[in-house]
Order: structure tokens, then sequence, then C-alpha cells
């Protein structure tokens, strides 16, 4: 048995069990938590997360620095191609800034799955701020590996 799998029961619902995977990978997720990001949505291939532009996100120029908007895509599209309880991982991905992020904006990455064929797909992330301002587009590919997030493995 994985160690990060909890011995619970498995929803048999698509949509609740997207939900129940979010609430496992968020409990054991240090990265995204420490980021303050916020799981406001999952559903088969589909995630949507925010996080607040804190101070000390910020560079330079005073505006956020494009490593804390590529971790909140980066982590949408961790939970979008995880929701369907099988273990995935990135194998790939690309990121377009097209408009800063400022102190204070809430930034908001919606993660939807475009291609699942075998153990690949791919993922497009649109992260945008409070004004629904596109601030980058982000495109992921995933590999499945061994495993799942909650349940019993089916191969134990």
């Amino acid at each position: 048995m994985n160690a990060h799998v909890p011995a619970i029961d498995v929803p048999t619902d698509p949509h609740e069990l997207a939900q129940a995977v979010g609430t496992v990978m968020y409990a054991g997720d240090a990265a995204t938590q420490g980021l303050d990001m916020k799981i406001e949505e999952m559903a088969p291939g589909y995630a949507r997360l925010t996080m607040r532009v804190r101070p000390d996100m910020l560079n330079g120029h005073k505006t956020c620095h494009g490593g804390f908007i590529f971790a909140l895509a980066d982590s949408a599209f961790a939970f979008s191609c995880n929701s369907r309880n099988v273990s995935t991982v990135a194998s790939g991905c690309t990121i377009d800034y097209l408009a800063p992020g400022f102190e204070g904006d809430l930034l908001t990455a919606v993660a939807q799955e475009r291609s699942l064929a075998g153990r690949t797909g791919v993922y497009d992330v649109t992260v945008t701020n409070q004004d629904g301002r596109n601030v980058a587009l982000f495109r992921g590919r995933s590999y499945r590996i061994k495993g799942q997030i909650v349940g019993v493995p089916t191969d134990a």
C-alpha cells in the first residue's frame, strides 16, 4: 500500500471522488498550503485554486514574481490531473505571462483537462486576477504512475 494513501472508502460518484482527492492531496501539500492557496472547486479533470498576492511575493518591480504565478498554475494542474484518483505527475509544462499581478490581487487558476489517453494527459491552466484579466496561460503534460490518492490501491 502507498504510504500516502489513507484507508478510506473511495466515493463512486466522480465529483465526490475528485473532491476527496483534493482534500487528501491538500492535507499533504505543504507548498500549496504555505502559499495560502485555496481549492475553490474540484471536478473530474478540473480544478480551480486561488492565491492572494502577498508582499513577500513581489519582485524588484513590485509585481508578483513569476515563480509564484507558476506555482499557482502548477498546483491547479496537479489537482486537476490527479482528480480521477490515479497518481499522476508532470512530464513537462510551459507558461506564458500576459500581465503582472500586484500586491493584494486575488489570482485564480483554472485547470482543465484537454486530453487524456492511456497514461498521458494535456491540461490548460488560465490564471486571472480579480477583475478577470488574464495574467498567465500554462499548459501541462501529465504522466500516470502507479497508485491512488484515496482508498486502497488496486494492485494491493
